[in-house]
């Protein structure tokens, strides 16, 4: 059994990687495309243009991992897809500021500026893919989630006073 579980969790990784070389081409074609069409260093105009690739990456990633990596587990309901955007805005947060920091830090080297970019886009989507699959496989993608109900108590059954009488009730129709 934990043989199979080893090799599921490989080509859930194997699958996930896939789309994560799709989702990359979509997030940093997007990117550069922004980047060519209005060029900054603006980081303002550089956490709006990370924001709308990761955007359209996401979104991609939520359509093939939720009917393939995780199809198994995935329901596709409005509480996966509220966990599935949760996620997404944390990954997202953890890209901006490596993508935003990165291009920060790698502007005091003497290199162009694209480049820059680039590197600490790359760091930023291997970070964030990281956080995002831990997520997505732990949290999103829960077919069996366990439901926290703290109000709903079974009383019958920890409570020796009902549980009596039960049995009383049960004994009065013999």
């Amino acid at each position: 059994m934990p043989q199979l579980k080893n090799r599921e969790l490989i080509i859930q990784i194997i699958q996930f990687s896939l789309i994560g070389g799709l989702n990359a081409l979509i997030d940093i074609g997007s990117l550069n495309l922004l980047l060519f069409l209005w060029p900054t260093e603006n980081s303002l105009f550089l956490l709006l243009f990370n924001t709308i690739a990761y955007i359209l990456a996401i979104t991609n990633s939520y359509l093939w991992n939720s009917n393939w990596t995780f199809r198994k587990t995935s329901t596709k309901n409005k509480k996966e897809a509220v966990y599935f955007l949760i996620q997404a805005v944390v990954s997202l947060i953890i890209s901006n500021i490596v993508f935003v920091g990165g291009s920060f830090i790698l502007g005091i080297l003497p290199v162009p500026t694209i480049a820059e970019q680039n590197i600490a886009k790359g760091a930023a989507m291997v970070i964030s893919s990281a956080a995002s699959f831990i997520f997505m496989r732990y949290f999103v993608f829960q077919k069996n989630r366990k439901k926290l109900n703290i109000n709903k108590v079974n009383l019958r059954r920890h409570h020796p006073s009902i549980r009596q009488s039960k049995k009383a009730k049960l004994d009065s129709y013999k």
